[in-house]
């Protein structure tokens, strides 16, 4: 069945969630947002469960109803686990084809909390700013610590700085460095921000689409980003704007708070979908040539230093056999059983 969602006529920003299994993370969620919701006028938020199969569906709608957030929150399980940007289109596809659809969007996670204000500086920025198309957050941890981060588009040169992890080399290759320490009291264009807390315009859906559903997990932010500048939008880092964010609960692949897994394959597949299909296989295979002889340099130098191995498992191996020289093609999106999302 297609999804449905009810907007209001006065519904200026539809806040998308998806979830799978982090019920619990999900009605904290809401309960930060609760205050923001009532306000500001024209808020609704829609919460995709990617088919989550743990009872999140349940458990979700069961605080809708104890806490009375029928009037602003709408449950939308999905059938099939179809990944983030496949969880995001779930909810933005029919509002953008509602009678009244609304002015923004706002993607955000559901291991995040509302700081006071958040949701208010990003419209105000966006309303302020018309050649604006995606605003996100300033982040911190779960203990107040700040992660003042935002990032530049990927490229050959900041693969082999992320894989030598060199200090002169990072200091040499800084401006090509994907991750950049941003200000914390101005805003400022960036390339690309997390889809944690992404307010995007709605006329950037309708000018370069959805969310690329060719990707299960990882790279469809940076992706989306991408498009949007190819088509003329800016992005921008709003600091002003607080979320918190706890790195990583649905899948464990960024978390901090435990040792490092085994990357798994969507995220090999997304990171080869991106550059194979933004770039061309000669890129492509640069950006590969490039990665695995900074890592490859940098697994030397660790066991000649004696440092301790922080990797995940296997990334040595995996990076070579999902490198495009021995798998070319640009991967689709793979719809996965729950327990392996």
């Amino acid at each position: 069945m297609p999804a449905e969602i009810l907007l209001k006529s006065n519904t200026r920003l539809l806040i998308v969630t998806v979830n799978y299994r982090t019920s619990h993370l999900v009605i904290e969620c809401l309960r930060s947002l609760e205050p923001e919701v009532r306000a500001i006028p024209g808020i609704q938020v829609a919460i995709v469960d990617n088919h989550s199969g743990d009872g999140s569906v349940e458990k979700i709608g069961a605080a809708i109803t104890a806490e009375g957030w029928e009037d602003w929150v709408t449950l939308m399980p999905s059938t099939v686990n179809g990944g983030f940007a496949y969880g995001n289109n779930y909810a933005v596809r029919p509002a953008l084809q509602a009678t009244h659809p609304p002015d923004y969007f706002l993607l955000l996670n559901p291991d995040t909390q509302i700081r006071p204000g958040a949701i208010k500086e990003l419209l105000n920025f966006m309303d302020q700013h018309p050649n604006v198309g995606i605003a996100g957050s300033s982040f911190e941890e779960a203990d107040g610590k700040p992660w003042p981060y935002a990032f530049r588009f990927p490229s050959f040169i900041s693969e082999f700085e992320s894989g030598i992890r060199l200090g002169l080399i990072t200091k040499l290759l800084s401006r090509w460095k994907v991750p950049q320490t941003m200000a914390p009291d101005r805003e400022q264009p960036i390339d690309w921000i997390p889809g944690a807390s992404m307010m995007v315009r709605r006329e950037v859906f309708e000018s370069v689409g959805l969310m690329d559903e060719g990707y299960f997990l990882y790279y469809e932010e940076t992706d989306f980003c991408l498009q949007a500048k190819r088509a003329g939008w800016s992005c921008w880092y709003v600091p002003q704007s607080r979320i918190m964010h706890i790195l990583g609960q649905s899948t464990g692949v960024t978390a901090t708070n435990q040792k490092p897994r085994r990357l798994p394959q969507y995220w090999f597949d997304s990171r080869r979908r991106y550059f194979l299909k933004n770039h061309g296989w000669l890129y492509a295979a640069l950006v590969d040539i490039s990665w695995l002889a900074g890592f490859s340099l940098w697994r030397a130098r660790r066991v000649l230093q004696r440092k301790p191995d922080d990797d995940p498992p296997q990334l040595l191996e995996d990076s070579i056999r999902n490198s495009v020289f021995l798998k070319r093609e640009i991967p689709s999106q793979q719809l996965l059983e729950p327990h392996n999302g």
